[in-house]
């Protein structure tokens, strides 16, 4: 179990293979144009956005199209149509996109519509609002010609069932990975869903940023994480540089987390430290109940420097680039 009040210095934590766990200890610093994101799922999404950077496209284009990737996969829980569901079964979205101008759009508790990330830029461009929320989410999804269709699949409808056996919620840290591509429908199948986090740097030096999850497992009803809350799960600032979190979502929120990363970045601080100092200010004080709790944060500079850090052992991130488009890095942490 993770003590919270023992801060533990860190260095590189084992990874997926020595390579990773080498990255892990050194900066990572990317060529331009590039895309990092959440995960190790996030290697497919950034493969996606890389096709739009590779051709001289928009940051804002590139982290729009590798999140539609996880949204579409239905081997993904912890993402899109194919999203474990609240605790009376209902799938609902949450989204949100930011560009190098400021402008920014999400949805929140969006069902029925499989792209959420996309509903989000419509947000941005076509109205002047910046987060719909439940039916009038809906509502303006359908008006902007988004197909209506069910998004609870026979794999998580299962899980759902299981789960209602022994009615018991229980969080597990990391489940991005330990999820992916399993089935989970069995009695006391513990399980808790999160997040596919997107920053994109294109050949302009323009940077933008994309969150897109289906949130918590089995949670209450119209709960809504960081993931759509402009400034908690994703922040922009082309002056500076861009995060995004992951895990317990509202932790984050507590703590306006990405912002706060990005504005650590603004003082001088490497993504690296100024996500560290984020978590270690959240294990100050935290208010979970949860003492195995995971949050992470993921940022990326305005020179393509790109640093992580998280509560436990056990995020990873994928980086892309001209060198290298499948790199999976361990994210150092305090346990």
């Amino acid at each position: 179990m993770f003590d919270r009040r023992q801060l533990i210095a860190a260095g590189a934590i084992a990874g997926l293979a020595a390579k990773a766990e080498a990255q892990a200890a050194q900066p990572v610093k990317l060529s331009t144009p590039c895309v990092v994101s959440t995960w190790d799922f996030g290697v497919a999404a950034n493969g996606a956005a890389w096709k739009v950077l590779a051709k001289g496209g928009a940051a804002l284009d590139a982290v729009e199209a590798g999140a539609r990737v996880p949204e579409a996969d239905l081997s993904n829980h912890s993402v899109g149509r194919a999203g474990y569901p609240d605790r009376d079964g209902h799938v609902s979205l949450d989204a949100s996109i930011m560009d190098q101008r400021g402008d920014c759009g999400a949805v929140a508790g969006l069902e029925h519509i499989a792209h959420p990330i996309s509903v989000a830029r419509r947000v941005m461009e076509k109205t002047p609002h910046v987060l719909l929320v439940g039916d009038g989410a809906l509502q303006f999804a359908v008006e902007q010609g988004f197909k209506r269709e069910e998004l609870l699949t026979p794999q998580s409808r299962k899980a759902w069932k299981a789960w209602l056996k022994e009615h018991r919620y229980d969080p597990v840290a990391n489940s991005e990975v330990k999820t992916y591509g399993r089935d989970l429908g069995l009695p006391g199948g513990k399980t808790n869903h999160d997040t596919l986090g997107m920053l994109a740097l294109d050949a302009r030096s323009d940077l933008s940023g994309a969150c897109t999850t289906s949130g918590m497992a089995w949670k209450l009803r119209g709960r809504v994480g960081d993931s759509p809350i402009i400034g908690a799960g994703l922040y922009v600032d082309n002056e500076v540089g861009a995060a995004t979190s992951t895990g317990v979502g509202e932790e984050v929120i507590r703590n306006v987390g990405s912002f706060l990363v990005v504005e650590l970045m603004r003082q001088g601080r490497s993504p690296r430290d100024a996500c560290r100092e984020a978590v270690q200010r959240i294990l100050r004080r935290n208010v979970t109940r949860d003492p195995d709790f995971q949050v992470g944060f993921l940022a990326i500079s305005k020179k393509g420097e790109v640093g992580a850090w998280a509560v436990q052992k056990g995020f990873s991130y994928a980086c892309c680039d001209s060198a290298s488009q499948v790199r999976i890095v361990q994210s150092e942490s305090f346990s």
